[in-house]
């Protein structure tokens, strides 16, 4: 029987850490014109992505970053045992007719804007576990689907408070193996502190940093302890999208704790965009603004060795249409999923 492998409070410690062999990301055309746009496979300029509804434009999304993760992984998906998707919309639709044709046995998971980081988690433990040699994690998201269904129309033209965040449209996918694929440097998933749901009573959804950075202090704070680490250990520790307000929030309460982040931290949602130039108030959000930043410029820097060691730690906020329009508050969730790079 192997070594059990959790450790402290919520962690896992892998004993024979899984490789990231491909990946994919593909962005908007807003994405594009941003501060990491150079790092993306494939920037869609068509809005709709080739399809007739918003909707079948991120399915579209997902579809192209999963193509783009195989070819760069030199694999087949009939070579994939599992692939693990979710989005934000209602029933997962997005990933349903998104990875539909490669038919990959399927997971479909929910953790709001943090899925990519519960997908990660799952396809390594998959991997590392001996289920699978090789497992897909995927999410996407789409400001005009996102906007449809958490909010109004975009056509409404409604203005939002600076609090508010810009949902990303794109969609990123990480292929895990259990073997290198390619030249060094290579990346392996060497741990994961899994999230719990964190509830401060927020109920301001055009606040998702405040509701969500809770969730990101908890997971930041039991991973360090769970491996008896400290900030400076780390080259970055990446949140997924709290945006400038939510950072400030996760700094005092990690301070609480007796951490200091401040020099590691880079948030996703904060440089994703130019706020200013790009009119995106608090940042960016949803699942693919994690998702494509890990895919394009996280991996980017392990590739041109510039980290060794990164925490990247996607954060979501749990709410519904049905949730909020009942009252009810926006508790969030956040993974933590450690990246190391093996030379």
């Amino acid at each position: 029987m192997g070594k059990y492998k959790h450790i402290g409070e919520q962690s896992i410690r892998f004993e024979q850490p899984p490789y990231i062999i491909g990946s994919g990301c593909v962005a908007g055309k807003k994405e594009g014109e941003g501060p990491l746009g150079k790092y993306f496979d494939l920037i869609e300029e068509d809005p709709m992505c080739g399809g007739k509804c918003w909707e079948e434009a991120e399915a579209n999304l997902q579809k192209k970053a999963v193509e783009i993760a195989l070819k760069k992984g030199e694999i087949k998906a009939e070579d994939i045992e599992y692939l693990i998707a979710g989005d934000l919309l209602d029933q997962l639709v997005a990933s349903t007719f998104g990875i539909m044709q490669f038919q990959i046995p399927l997971f479909g998971v929910y953790g709001a804007c943090s899925t990519m980081g519960e997908s990660l988690a799952l396809a390594s433990i998959l991997v590392e576990g001996g289920f699978a040699k090789h497992a897909i994690a995927v999410t996407s998201s789409h400001t005009a689907s996102a906007e449809r269904q958490f909010r109004f129309p975009v056509s409404y033209g409604n203005q939002k408070p600076l609090s508010a965040t810009w949902t990303v449209t794109g969609s990123g996918a990480i292929v895990v193996g259990n073997q290198k694929h390619s030249s060094g440097p290579y990346v392996r998933v060497t741990g994961v502190s899994t999230g719990k749901v964190v509830d401060y009573g927020l109920k301001d959804s055009m606040n998702m940093g405040a509701c969500m950075a809770p969730a990101a202090a908890q997971v930041i704070g039991v991973h360090l302890r769970d491996f008896a680490a400290k900030p400076e250990d780390y080259d970055k520790i990446i949140t997924g999208d709290l945006g400038v307000i939510g950072q400030k929030i996760l700094f005092d309460l990690l301070k609480q704790q007796q951490f200091d982040i401040e020099k590691q931290h880079m948030d996703c949602g904060i440089e994703i965009y130019e706020r200013t130039e790009q009119d995106v108030h608090s940042g960016g959000s949803g699942c693919g603004c994690a998702a494509i930043t890990l895919a394009g410029y996280i991996l980017e820097q392990f590739q041109k060795k510039q980290w060794k060691k990164v925490l990247f730690v996607p954060t979501g906020a749990l709410l519904s249409k049905v949730s909020f329009n009942e009252g009810r508050t926006v508790p969030g969730i956040c993974h933590a999923i450690l990246l190391e790079r093996e030379d």
